[in-house]
């Protein structure tokens, strides 16, 4: 039954994304992702450094 769902969801043409790809928003909404995907990145990488120091300062 999930097969068939799935084989028919995949036969559709998604008319969103279509529609973005002709008026050219899609590189808008990549540009976004990208930069909501890499600000997160850059914060986890901070906050790991900081979590690190911490741990280090309560060994010694």
């Amino acid at each position: 039954m999930t097969l068939l769902g799935s084989l028919t969801l995949q036969a559709q043409d998604v008319e969103m994304a279509t529609g973005l790809r002709a008026s050219g928003k899609i590189y808008v909404v990549v540009a976004v992702l990208v930069t909501i995907f890499a600000g997160i990145t850059i914060y986890l990488v901070a906050l790991d450094k900081r979590i690190r120091r911490l741990e280090k300062e309560k060994k010694s």
